[in-house]
């Protein structure tokens, strides 16, 4: 027997919040606040950590000692050589990543045909670690640039590969049934649906991997590199200078969020409809 609702039952209405909105109107000063928040807070509790002396300086050396000793290597180590070769090593194969990666996923998301032909190597291979492949990689290429630069391509082309093949196929099928149903012809729906549809993704694609890039820099410059920010973090950690190690990773971090901010701008002027 089905009983009747209570006439008295209440209805559950959302109760507004602004911390937790999901998606809504957030206001800019407790953006800002929660921004400041998370780099002053890490920093506070380092500093605390390293002037009490909870933590021994070889391993966590206070900031004030990382950033005299990122003077030094900037006055006396060229620390400004190794950063420019380091950025072009990633820029270098981060370029040749996308140049090879963006009309593979694009094909593979596109048509089965291709799907099928790539599918079998991008999905093992994006699973196996570069750094295995780094003694044929030597007897492939030698120990110079290229070795250093095929690294980094082979770390992120295959997931370049992988996320754009599934961002095509997230484009909805009503959209080239229409295009077909106006006379478009293939190469229509391919250069005038897929493509414009499927750009703010390559982007958002291309700003994840690039840290990905990064990431395989150490592993590149550890072929007969001599130069580099791979190169200085490997040195000082032989050595134990752990302040030099911390501020060529926050350097690292630093060119990261720099490249990330000029991504997300080249979004918002390229593809402005994207943020709806």
């Amino acid at each position: 027997m089905i009983k009747p609702l209570p006439s008295s039952s209440k209805k559950r209405y959302l109760q507004p919040s602004v911390f937790w909105s999901i998606r809504q109107g957030f206001p800019h000063w407790l953006r800002v606040l929660l921004t400041v928040a998370a780099l002053v807070v890490p920093l506070l509790l380092w500093a605390l950590l390293s002037a009490q002396g909870w933590v021994p300086a070889m391993f966590l050396p206070a900031p004030a000692a990382v950033i005299r000793a990122g003077v030094r290597m900037f006055a006396e180590e060229n620390l400004l050589q190794d950063i420019i070769a380091s950025c072009g090593r990633v820029g270098a194969g981060f370029l040749a990543a996308a140049a090879v990666g963006i009309p593979v996923g694009i094909a593979m998301g596109t048509f089965p045909s291709m799907e099928s032909l790539f599918s079998p190597l991008v999905g093992p291979v994006r699973y196996m670690p570069v750094a295995a492949f780094i003694p044929l990689i030597i007897l492939w290429v030698g120990l110079g640039e290229d070795a250093k630069i095929l690294i980094i391509f082979l770390g992120i082309v295959f997931y370049n590969a992988i996320m754009i093949a599934d961002s095509v196929k997230f484009i909805p099928g009503e959209l080239l049934n229409v295009a077909y149903t106006l006379g478009a012809t293939r190469r229509d729906v391919l250069f005038r649906v897929i493509l414009p549809a499927v750009f703010p993704s390559v982007l958002d694609t291309l700003r994840v991997n690039i840290a990905g890039a990064w990431n395989f820099l150490v592993i590149s410059e550890l072929i007969a590199a001599e130069n580099g920010l791979g190169f200085k973090i490997v040195q000082a950690q032989r050595f134990l200078q752990t302040d030099k190690v911390l501020f060529s990773i926050a350097i690292i971090g630093l060119i990261g969020w720099a490249i990330d901010w000029a991504f997300k701008l080249l979004s918002k002027l390229l593809t402005p409809w994207a943020e709806g």
